[in-house]
């Protein structure tokens, strides 16, 4: 996962930092006028979005997911809200009400935060062929691997019941085909080891 300190080094990019704020001014006009919340816990919700949207898929969000999403959006949040409810938790249930209605926006703002974090062209190349890849060559890529690439990838899929992005892990249909409609979104799909990483899955 993503920590607030790093979230915070991430919206230091001033493209990045007029993303954010220009999406959070159209969201809250249309969903949550009296929502107050920092430019850094809305790029926070932002970087919530693909998990958001997978538990989504499935048509409705249950209790074990909502306090999966809601112990995510207080990792990543700007913290001192120990006292009252934490800000991104707060504005995720104006944001899932609507979901499918900014979801291309957010993937657009989290593209550029991706690009400003790493240098993509040392995780893109010719060769797509997932199975051409070993289990162990995969888990050396993800060692190799831009160190803030895999932080986005934990942020957008990890499961606190899985320690590593290798571990297998099961899936229903709806949500695996979600995980590849993100991949798409995000051109993660243009990674061997986004390619390698949906064969961890079992779906069910």
């Amino acid at each position: 996962m993503l920590t607030a300190n790093e979230i915070s080094i991430i919206l230091e990019d001033h493209d990045v930092l007029e993303s954010v704020q220009d999406l959070k001014n159209a969201f809250r006009n249309k969903e949550a006028p009296h929502l107050d919340i920092s430019d850094h816990d809305f790029l926070s919700l932002i970087i919530m979005m693909p998990s958001i949207s997978i538990a989504l898929s499935t048509g409705e969000i249950s209790l074990m997911e909502e306090m999966a999403l809601n112990k995510k959006a207080r990792t990543i949040s700007k913290g001192g809200h120990y006292l009252k409810k934490d800000p991104v938790v707060y504005a995720m249930s104006f944001l899932v009400k609507n979901a499918p209605k900014w979801e291309n926006q957010f993937f657009k703002t989290i593209r550029l935060a991706m690009e400003k974090s790493f240098d993509k062209s040392l995780i893109e190349g010719d060769d797509l062929d997932a199975s051409r890849v070993s289990d162990r060559e995969f888990k050396k890529s993800l060692m190799n691997a831009p160190y803030m690439f895999i932080r986005f990838l934990h942020s957008f899929f990890w499961d606190d019941t899985h320690e590593d992005l290798s571990d297998k892990k099961k899936i229903s249909k709806i949500e695996f085909k979600k995980v590849q409609h993100i991949g798409d979104k995000l051109e993660l799909s243009k990674t061997i080891i986004f390619r390698k990483f949906l064969d961890t899955f079992d779906v069910r």
